[in-house]
């Protein structure tokens, strides 16, 4: 990992390439990010960068908060996120623009993904329901057999069952960078990201291109 931001997703749209075909884009908001912590070897065991993205008033911030920012004379962020960069040549103060990346450039994005409340397990692992007909009675959505019987005498870890759906972390690699707006701090992203209007998302350069 060489580059990264964070960004606010604005929404999908649609482009056109130089074929005139569509091209389905997510617009970022990405940045400016401020760089607002160095983690050294000698300090904290590991080298990392620490940025923020997004301003925030300092009467939502707690007395350590605002010593950390006081510290790094930059201004309060709303979002704070380190990451392990291979070379890191940024400084505390540095800003981080939309322009870090280009059109072409192959980038991972990661975000937490919309929450769906309590779902089935027809919704939440698409399984297969009974007939709605001829006795199937009122279980014709429900999980079925949990396992055996007496043995193993329990329920195996990762049994797809109905419980909490989404709202998770996720990261789809290897996506395009179509288009890329320095001046308004927007980067298309060929594709779907995770997470709804205005989620927060954290764009890298992709570990497997």
């Amino acid at each position: 990992m060489e580059k990264c931001i964070i960004g606010k997703k604005i929404g999908m749209t649609q482009l056109f390439d130089e074929n005139g075909n569509i091209v389905p884009v997510t617009v970022v908001e990405a940045g400016p990010c401020v760089v607002v912590q160095r983690k050294t070897t000698e300090n904290d065991g590991y080298e990392a960068v620490q940025i923020g993205f997004g301003a925030i008033s300092d009467k939502k911030l707690t007395k350590a908060q605002k010593g950390h920012f006081a510290k790094a004379d930059v201004a309060a962020k709303r979002v704070l996120r380190e990451f392990r960069l291979a070379q890191i040549a940024l400084s505390v103060g540095d800003i981080i623009k939309a322009d870090t990346f280009a059109p072409g450039d192959k980038v991972d994005v990661c975000g937490t993904s919309k929450g769906k409340g309590y779902a089935g397990t027809i919704k939440r692992w698409h399984n297969h329901r009974l007939k709605e007909t001829h006795g199937s009675g009122p279980v014709h959505r429900h999980a079925g057999s949990n396992g055996a019987c007496s043995s193993p005498s329990r329920v195996f870890k990762g049994k797809r069952l109905p419980g909490h759906m989404g709202a998770d972390r996720v990261t789809v690699q290897n996506l395009d960078v179509v288009k890329v707006d320095a001046e308004n701090n927007l980067i298309a992203i060929r594709g779907a990201i995770p997470g709804p209007k205005n989620g927060i998302v954290y764009i890298t350069d992709s570990v497997k291109a």
